[in-house]
């Protein structure tokens, strides 16, 4: 058997066309897939056949009303009174303004991500980390090197190209690929954009509930602004308190709330409309647009900054597709969301052409008595809702963070069986609730909390207006008119962003303080990431030396199984040689496991797995390279090692069958016999008792090993800038990251590892 073979393992029966199919892959290959899968491994499995097909997404429909829309929704709160902030000067101020707002919910919300961005989903996920993992997986722009031509055989990580798959990479695709500056600039925008999304995650439930709440001042003069805001942080402290619990027991209840929600608002947008004023859908009409910018210029523009409050929670239509599916996502937007928006905001508008000094309390003074109170819980309810949505989804974005090695180790508990994507995170949880606490208090104003709240919506549109653009261009190769078209709307959400980043000083800071906050934390901890990796490949053990040190050491072979864990990929790690100059003894079998983080969302189980023999065969050493998506769940079904021991011996069967697969495509009767005549000769083969010894005395042998004892040997890492190193390389390695690393998690609590049976191995790289 040749000593280059690398196979992984697979749970079918061996045929010789698999034999025959992976003997086409294995020359030079570090690794071989032998499972194939198409692309709809993982959506196809369960998906319905025939007409139920259509129920099954009229009822996902339903249930993302509960889920998706929960902040655009409630946005009919305070959009009004954040924008007309000093009050309305003139009465058809108002009809330019919805005009504003109606066609800002149409380009943005309804065109710009149902019926493009939900396209560029992730496997069915999306968020800013799903657009970047297209980009890297079509380009490589990845800053650590550990990509391999084996990853793109895994299903999920195949692309689904509308035409010129094999098209030679664009002139995008090259300025990409070789400019370090964009490759970092890549990182640097989603790192910014994710950080603004999860400042998202502290200012929603801020706005929404303090909205909400407010409207109690309607019912009682008793209800001052302190107690609004003392009962709006109890609100948010239970909130927070019981996300522990996970939302997949009360998910079934938050569409049916939402869907109440926007019944009311749409039938009472409906009453206003026919009780007050009807001629304000004139706003169809983009003149009056125009208009209000020639009656106020300068104050029309910074008003722009209230208006964008129409579509906040925008981002979470393409966030959450994961959870549900791109035809549900649209049907239940153009059926229910868009057109009860529409309406609330038209009743509204009609109902201020009559009231302009209600301004401040749009909402409230608009509803027909006799529904106040339904619709003060119901609000209170949905906002409840809106707040729980972003939340949820902010660890989420922490759990892909943390998997790319953009975020330092943190505790992920997965809240449904059901639901992968359902994550709850301690201590994100509570530094999130006290900074949501400390906002409200310290600003206690909807209208200032707005003007934070804005520029963190609008950045992350900009931001997933240039990636679409980018994927549109080197992986869709779409028309030239198309992409002139979002970059059209765009340049809208440069203008939007303008107006918002104007109100900086008022508040606007705010998500910008969180956003540098985050960042200096995600960028410290990948940048000592990515040079802890590059160290390590710069001081690998060859084959070589590998060889040497076994060989020296075979004399103290001690019964047992090794496993050492690493984060490098081409290689084998330098702790190992740290090791045996401290230890000279090794176990009968070693296996050099790494952990790999790929740009997808799900690596199949069976596809998880890459291993590889060390020659000369009677070494018993492996590397083995387990593969995870960035919303894997690791190890909450069965144990790490049970899984890697048996996948290991699927491996030595399946490289034995391999050699004896390859010896009878050596043998010209054997070629000549595809039919079925080879099966049976192999069956001969496999049947001899010298041959058969061979694989079943090695899982013999690893069995007794196992038997002996499995020991984990795991890398303790310390880092210091190395001599020489700048003031803030100092500062960033030796106080940044180590800090960080001693009040986080430890690389071992990644896996479920046996405190008795696992060795940390010390070493210091100077970086």
């Amino acid at each position: 058997m040749s000593s280059d073979n690398e196979v992984v393992l697979h749970e079918d029966s061996t045929t010789t066309e698999q034999f025959k199919e992976n003997k086409l892959i294995l020359n030079g290959s570090f690794d071989v897939e032998s499972c194939k899968h198409g692309h709809d491994h993982h959506h196809g499995c369960n998906q319905p056949k025939g007409g139920d097909e259509w129920m099954v997404i009229l009822q996902l429909a339903f249930q993302s009303l509960g889920v998706v829309y929960g902040d655009l929704g409630t946005s009919p709160l305070y959009v009004f009174s954040s924008t007309f902030t000093d009050g309305i000067k003139d009465n058809d101020d108002i009809i330019g303004v919805l005009s504003l707002i109606l066609y800002t919910i149409t380009l943005l919300p309804l065109i710009k991500y149902v019926f493009f961005v939900l396209r560029a989903n992730d496997n069915g996920n999306g968020g800013t980390f799903a657009l970047y993992s297209l980009i890297c997986r079509y380009a490589k722009v990845g800053l650590i090197p550990s990509q391999e031509a084996e990853d793109q055989d895994v299903s999920t990580f195949q692309l689904e190209l509308p035409d010129n798959r094999m098209l030679r990479a664009s002139k995008v695709k090259s300025l990409l690929e070789n400019s370090n500056f964009a490759k970092t600039f890549l990182l640097f925008a989603t790192m910014l954009g994710t950080s603004m999304v999860i400042g998202d995650g502290v200012l929603t439930p801020c706005i929404s509930v303090l909205s909400a709440v407010s409207g109690l001042r309607e019912a009682t003069s008793a209800m001052t602004e302190d107690r609004i805001v003392w009962l709006s942080v109890v609100i948010l402290i239970l909130l927070f308190t019981v996300q522990r619990f996970g939302t997949d027991k009360v998910g079934y209840t938050f569409a049916p709330i939402i869907c109440v929600w926007f019944s009311l608002i749409g039938g009472i947008g409906i009453y206003n409309f026919i009780e007050y004023d009807p001629s304000v859908v004139k706003a169809i009409n983009p003149k009056y647009i125009v208009d209000y910018f020639k009656r106020n210029k300068k104050q029309a523009w910074i008003s722009l900054g209230g208006a964008v409050l129409s579509i906040t929670g925008t981002e979470a239509l393409f966030a959450d597709v994961g959870h549900f599916s791109v035809k549900s996502i649209q049907i239940s937007m153009c059926t229910v969301t868009y057109p009860a928006l529409l309406l609330a905001y038209i009743g509204q508008a009609s109902f201020l052409r009559k009231n302009n000094n209600l301004i401040l309390e749009t909402f409230y003074k608009s509803i027909p008595g006799p529904l106040y109170w339904p619709m003060f819980v119901v609000a209170v309810l949905a906002s409840i809702i809106a707040s729980q949505a972003m939340i949820s989804g902010t660890f989420s974005i922490i759990q892909q963070s943390l998997s790319l090695g953009c975020f330092p180790r943190v505790k992920i508990v997965h809240t449904s069986a059901k639901y992968a994507g359902q994550v709850y995170v301690p201590e994100i949880n509570y530094l999130l609730m006290l900074a949501c606490v400390c906002v409200t208090l310290g600003f206690k104003d909807t209208v200032k909390i707005g003007n934070a709240y804005g520029i963190a919506v609008v950045f992350v549109m900009c931001l997933t207006s240039a990636f679409l653009v980018l994927i549109m261009i080197i992986l869709w190769k779409t028309h030239i008119l198309l992409i002139s078209y979002i970059m059209i709307i765009g340049s809208v959400e440069l203008v939007y962003l303008s107006s918002v980043l104007y109100k900086f000083g008022e508040v606007g800071y705010l998500p910008l303080a969180f956003a540098l906050f985050l960042m200096s934390v995600m960028y410290t901890w990948n940048y000592v990431y990515r040079k802890k990796y590059y160290f390590e490949l710069d001081h690998k053990s060859s084959p070589e030396k590998v060889k040497e040190i076994i060989t020296e050491t075979n004399s103290h072979r001690l019964p047992g199984l090794a496993i050492f864990y690493s984060e490098l990929v081409h290689g084998i790690p330098p702790i190992f040689e740290h090791y045996i100059a401290n230890v000279p003894a090794l176990h009968s079998i070693l296996v050099f496991v790494s952990i790999k983080s790929l740009p997808i969302n799900i690596v199949p189980v069976e596809e998880r797995f890459l291993f590889r023999r060390e020659q000369p065969n009677n070494l018993q050493v492996f590397r083995c390279v387990v593969r995870y998506g960035y919303t894997d769940v690791r190890n909450e079904e069965e144990p790490f090692e049970m899984l890697l021991i048996e996948r290991l011996k699927e491996f030595i069967k399946e490289d034995y069958y391999m050699g004896l697969a390859q010896q009878g495509d050596n043998n010209e009767q054997a070629q000549n016999e595809i039919d079925g005549e080879l099966i049976d000769d192999i069956g001969v083969i496999v049947k001899e008792e010298e041959e058969e010894w061979g694989a079943d005395r090695e899982i013999e042998v690893l069995d007794r090993a196992t038997e002996a004892g499995v020991v984990h040997l795991v890398g303790e890492h310390d880092v210091v800038a190395g001599k020489g190193a700048s003031i803030g390389k100092r500062i960033l390695i030796d106080y940044g990251y180590n800090i960080l690393k001693r009040n986080l998690r430890q690389s071992n609590k990644v896996f479920d590892i046996p405190h008795k049976r696992m060795l940390k191995v010390g070493m210091t790289y100077e970086l």
